[in-house]
């Protein structure tokens, strides 16, 4: 890697280091290739710090308390006492190493990546600034720049000292109350992870449902397990302004104030494209997402990754995409992006697992739509377990095109359908499938045989 001056050459600039970017710079380095690798923040980004890694731990803890609750229930007497203080352990020294990403470094390095650590800007095509030094690439730049926490302009809000996830994610003590603005799924996962620890949880959210983007069952399922959880949901809330005093937060709601001691904001996020130098590679610099082909390519010696695609803001969407950025920077073949069944699963209990499109998605793209739903049938009922399963089906073509998994087990139900929509699957040759009896996966036959 020769430099000039101010300026250093190499084959490739990796700018952001998400999980996708980290991956596109390994793959690389490890090709051959002269990679710098851009971040100002933690390298693998907010999935193993501050999202998907400490969160899971968070869950699994939970999820430990909501079963031993149910032994009353089942299996005669269990006495349960919440503690954080192991949970708050595993993610600092299991997860995230207290958010220190020398590890993580290390393992970039070690596959011969050039890494800086500093805030970079594009500043022409295959060009990237960092400080006072230009990094130009012969092949180009690869964008993984992600997001950050949206905070919804509500009148007050700025002013207090709200969380969000990544303060979540920090606590050692919890409070006695907590409102959560926010009823996607970060905000219904963490509601049911304090709540679940004895924290008295409020969750607010400005949608007439929970997890708008998913199936109205699969919303009405969960609504149904918080009430049971003694959890208060307000669908459809008008948040007028929210102040803090004394160490008490206060959300006003118009017909009532809701007072707690923390407010966590879980209300969506923000992809980073501010201020990266779109302008210089003849990018709309006002856009909120970056438009790729099939390849990944989103301009000249440009391509682009992760959430900021706006094809899902899924850990696994993001290295599914630098894999196809990966295979097109080296002059291989395919396959190329394909986003017909991208799964994603909200892990509350029961579990939302979701792939494809849901019936009003396959409505509006002017679908001849067929579904079918099912409860979790005989498995559902020794456990005494709650969920569905519900299939969307292009019926003109006899193949699903969605489908929706609900259960203790959702995400893992998914995995089956997630196939079928991606291979298109005939729906004749799932119905002559065998399916073990008693499983939650038998309800898939049930949805099949009531598709219509």
């Amino acid at each position: 890697m020769a430099a000039n001056g101010d300026v250093t050459d190499c084959d490739v600039v990796v700018l952001g280091l998400g999980p996708g970017g980290e991956h596109a710079a390994t793959k690389l380095a490890q090709a051959g290739l002269q990679v710098v690798a851009v971040d100002q923040r933690l390298v693998g980004g907010e999935c193993p710090y501050f999202g998907c890694v400490p969160s899971k731990m968070m869950i699994r803890a939970a999820d430990a308390l909501g079963e031993a609750r149910r032994v009353r229930d089942l299996a005669g007497a269990a006495e349960v006492r919440p503690d954080f203080a192991p949970v708050a352990r595993r993610i600092r020294d299991e997860a995230t190493d207290d958010w220190d990403d020398t590890v993580a470094v290390e393992r970039l390095e070690g596959a011969g990546v050039r890494f800086v650590r500093g805030t970079g800007r594009l500043v022409g095509p295959g060009r990237v600034r960092v400080g006072d030094t230009d990094y130009a690439a012969r092949r180009g730049v690869v964008l993984n720049t992600g997001t950050e926490p949206a905070v919804p302009p509500i009148d007050g809000l700025a002013d207090t000292p709200y969380w969000t996830n990544r303060d979540a994610v920090r606590v050692t003590d919890l409070p006695a109350t907590l409102a959560v603005i926010g009823g996607g799924a970060i905000g219904a996962e963490l509601t049911q992870v304090f709540s679940r620890f004895g924290v008295e949880v409020t969750l607010l959210e400005v949608a007439d449902r929970l997890l708008a983007p998913e199936e109205p069952e699969a919303s009405a399922a969960i609504e149904k397990a918080f009430a049971g959880e003694g959890i208060r949901v307000v669908t459809g809330a008008q948040i007028h302004r929210v102040s803090h005093d004394s160490g008490t937060f206060t959300v006003d709601l118009g017909d009532e104030q809701v007072k707690v001691d923390k407010l966590l904001i879980a209300a969506g996020r923000r992809n980073n494209l501010a201020d990266i130098g779109l302008d210089t590679v003849g990018l709309d610099p006002s856009a909120e997402v970056i438009d790729t082909d099939e390849r990944m390519r989103a301009g000249e010696r440009l391509w682009a990754v992760g959430d900021i695609t706006g094809k899902g803001a899924f850990t696994h969407v993001s290295m599914y995409q630098a894999a196809v950025a990966v295979r097109d920077l080296l002059g291989e073949d395919g396959p190329w992006a394909d986003y017909r069944a991208v799964s994603r699963v909200t892990f509350t209990d029961p579990e939302v697992g979701s792939v494809g499109m849901t019936e009003k998605q396959a409505q509006d793209a002017g679908l001849d739509v067929a579904t079918g739903s099912a409860d979790l049938g005989a498995r559902g009922w020794i456990a005494e377990a709650a969920g569905l399963v519900k299939l969307v089906a292009d019926a003109g073509r006899g193949v699903l095109v969605g489908a929706t998994a609900v259960g203790p087990s959702g995400g893992e139900i998914l995995s089956m359908l997630a196939t079928a929509v991606h291979a298109e699957v005939p729906v004749d040759t799932l119905k002559g499938m065998h399916f073990a009896y008693p499983t939650y996966h038998r309800a898939v036959e049930t949805a099949l045989g009531d598709l219509s």
